[in-house]
């Protein structure tokens, strides 16, 4: 009776243990029995030998009587031995536990963090609002000394010519800062180009006195213009004022078979010398006067580039990759004639055998005259020749948490033609300093942007944003599909009293918020103080970074400076100096914290939300302006037999086109991720359906009909009719007819294509 006692209460034991469930058991296994349920805890106890020991004991016990104290000694042993078995069973149990993810539950043991672990390890927000992130850049541009990082770069690199040794060590010192700033990636590409450089057979510029037979030189310039024609003309020299298209119309001399002289400024110096030529010049001069450049000294030399067009001109449309075989070919923007700049002491000294005075209306120098006199001619001669070199990009990425793919790219010259303090030092220590700001922000911070951010560090942007464009030929494929805006900061500081803007009109809506938020260093007062400040925007000229990015690839662009109202007058010469700079624009420092405030905003409003914030229907006052200019000329149209119902068309399309995307993305699901990036990819190719889909990109590889180049733009089409009026004879109606269909349908196009679906179409023809 004892003895079953015994036995009952070491099953309660282990019904205790194992959650008050009776148990019961055997020689080979403890049974949970759970009501009805089949499941088990299966323990083997013993080996076989030991089974037959333990038949024999029972066999044994029938027969002899054991002393009851031996009896519960062996009997309370082997509860011991079980509950002994259990305990190491559950210890096992639990350590195997503590080694699986802390997420899986265990025994209902839990891992927690420690509140040391906390500390090295703090939680973040999942993303911080935009008025956050704004107040914690400018507290951080406060920090920065950006004149250290300027004057670091201006006197350590101090010539740094495209493919030059000094310009690849500050390439692999770009690499190297933005490895030090843990981005995401790091890498560099590298392109082999031509470049022209001036020969060691000096160019140069006499007079030649036919009377007497006498020559004498006039300068052998330091300073010269990239990828003119090398040779050698001779004939009188007419002043053509800038060498704009209307300043050679309104010459009473003719240029037929001359040399010109024209002033530096207004327009770049490729687009002087395709006018020059367009008007059968023979070559071209440029100096800078006292009026546009009065505090430049006479004697200084400078330096500039004659292709009308971007990227390297003797692979147009390729990439410059090492492994690709090029057809022989070459940009049509290169001139078939010399270019050559001189100094303004040089220009007088030409002036002194000129006659006739220049215009009033010019608003130039005393000393400028408009011809050469009787019997005497100027000879120019220009050795130039052509180098191939190796360029490298460097880029550094700040991968976006949401949509990666998607990316805004910052990017900046790094070469120049002497110490290129504003032209390339600004640019660059912006830069630098951003991709610090924004690292830490992102490191340190809890900053996550949505999207990626690009940091590109170009070469060869003095011979026209060659290392930009190779970029962009190379991977024109993609770009287009996952840049959705590059920011330029080539220039950004060359002045204090204006703030100048020139970009894609998707644009305008985010650059007008900045200009609210940021306040001038100097005068404490927004940005924004002219509400038709969007009318003032300029064209990208042909050697801003910016433009390949717009009317090449078309990916929306901004470019942007503080400056004066007249332009910086040391870029391209050796007086552009960090000294130089300083002293020109004393709070430089202040400017360029300012520079980088309008940078890093646009950036953060760019990557920061799920919405991109690219305003398509700025696009409807651009198509409604040309259609208005078209108008001006119904008559003219009507006299063809032609009609402008199919472009009013168009248009209307493109209207409805905005307004319905309007429409569904305001009542868009904005947690829907999917449904947001339909709408987010459709708007970030408006730019590019812009691109015209008629004409060849290697022959005419700026194919945005508003900011390209050539007779498939909206501006050559306008022209042509104007033409129409001052000269019937050099009027093309066929052409006229091409040009007018094909603007009608690309602007049809993008109205398709900002429609989305082939079945959500809804065209009025």
């Amino acid at each position: 009776m004892w003895q079953p006692r015994m036995m009952d209460q070491a099953r309660s034991a282990f019904s205790n243990l194992f959650g008050g469930e009776p148990l019961s058991y055997t020689r080979f296994s403890l049974a949970r029995q759970v009501d009805g349920d089949n499941s088990h805890v299966e323990m083997k106890l013993a080996v076989d030998e030991e089974e037959n020991v333990d038949n024999n004991m029972r066999g044994n016990r029938a027969n002899v009587a054991k002393p009851k104290k031996l009896s519960g000694f062996i009997c309370y042993a082997s509860v011991a031995v079980i509950i002994f078995f259990l305990i190491g069973f559950m210890i096992g149990y639990l350590g195997y536990c503590k080694r699986v993810e802390p997420k899986v539950e265990c025994g209902a043991t839990e891992l927690s963090e420690s509140p040391e672990t906390e500390e090295y390890f703090p939680e973040v927000p999942s993303r911080l609002l935009q008025p956050d992130l704004k107040a914690m850049l400018s507290e951080k541009l406060n920090n920065v000394a950006f004149i250290d990082t300027i004057r670091h770069l201006n006197d350590y690199y101090v010539s740094r010519e495209a493919g030059s040794q000094e310009d690849e060590s500050l390439a692999f010192y770009l690499e190297d800062q933005f490895r030090k700033l843990q981005l995401s990636k790091v890498w560099h590409d590298e392109h082999f180009v031509k470049i022209q450089v001036k020969d060691s057979f000096q160019n140069s510029v006499t007079i030649v006195d036919m009377k007497g037979g006498l020559v004498y030189l006039v300068e052998s310039p330091e300073g010269y213009v990239a990828y003119s024609k090398a040779t050698t003309v001779t004939g009188k020299l007419v002043h053509a004022n800038f060498g704009t298209k209307k300043d050679f119309e309104d010459l009473a001399s003719p240029v037929n078979g001359s040399l010109v002289i024209v002033r530096a400024g207004k327009i770049t110096f490729a687009e002087k010398v395709a006018n020059a030529e367009s008007f059968n010049a023979i070559g071209v001069l440029i100096y800078m006067d006292r009026k546009q450049f009065p505090i430049v000294d006479a004697g200084v030399s400078h330096f500039g580039h004659a292709h009308l067009g971007t990227g390297d001109p003797y692979t147009p449309g390729f990439p410059s990759f090492n492994h690709t075989q090029f057809p022989p070919s070459q940009s049509s923007g290169l001139p078939n004639i010399p270019v050559q700049t001189i100094t303004r002491s040089s220009a007088e000294e030409l002036f002194r055998n000129m006659e006739g005075d220049c215009p009033f209306t010019w608003k130039t120098d005393s000393s400028c005259k408009l011809v050469t006199v009787q019997n005497k001619t100027v000879k120019l001669t220009v050795n130039n020749v052509l180098k191939e070199t190796r360029i490298l990009n460097v880029f550094g990425v700040i991968k976006g948490f949401e949509e990666p793919d998607h990316y805004v790219v910052v990017g900046a010259q790094r070469d120049a033609w002497g110490p290129g303090a504003a032209k390339s030092s600004v640019g660059t220590a912006l830069l630098l300093e951003l991709a610090q700001i924004f690292s830490n922000m992102v490191l340190k911070d809890g900053f996550k942007p949505y999207r990626s951010i690009v940091f590109a560090s170009w070469s060869a942007g003095e011979f026209g944003a060659i290392g930009a464009t190779e970029w962009l030929e190379g991977y024109l494929s993609s770009l287009h599909l996952k840049a959705f805006t590059y920011i330029n900061l080539d220039k950004a500081v060359l002045g204090t009293s204006s703030f100048k803007v020139s970009a894609s009109p998707l644009l305008y809506s985010l650059i007008e918020k900045v200009m609210r938020d940021v306040k001038h260093p100097v005068t404490g007062k927004p940005l924004y103080q002219d509400s038709n400040w969007i009318n003032k925007v300029e064209k990208l000229s042909f050697d801003n970074a910016a433009f390949p990015f717009l009317a090449y690839s078309g990916i929306p662009a901004v470019s942007f400076s503080f400056c004066e109202d007249t332009d910086y007058p040391y870029l391209g010469t050796n007086m552009d100096t960090y000294d130089t700079l300083s002293k020109t624009i004393p709070d430089l420092n202040k400017m360029a914290r300012a520079a980088a405030e309008v940078a890093g905003q646009l950036m953060i409003k760019l990557t920061h939300g799920v919405e991109l914030n690219l305003n398509y229907e700025m696009y409807n006052d651009k198509i409604l302006s040309f259609v208005s200019d078209m108008n001006e000329f119904r008559a003219d149209i009507k006299e063809m037999g032609l009609n402008l119902q199919w472009l009013y068309s168009a248009r209307g399309d493109f209207f409805r086109a905005t307004s319905k995307l309007t429409t569904d993305y305001k009542n868009a699901d904005r947690t829907n991720r999917f449904v947001m990036k339909e709408f987010n990819d459709r708007i970030m190719r408006v730019e590019y359906n812009f691109l015209s889909p008629y004409v060849s990109p290697s022959e005419s590889p700026f194919r945005h009909i508003f900011w390209g180049y050539g007779s498939h733009t909206l501006s050559a089409l306008l022209e042509h009719l104007k033409e129409r009026q001052k000269n019937n004879g050099a009027f093309n109606q066929t052409l006229l007819k091409n040009q007018l269909a094909l603007a009608t349908w690309t602007i049809q196009g993008a109205a398709n294509a900002l429609s989305g679906d082939i079945w959500d179409i809804d065209n009025e023809f």
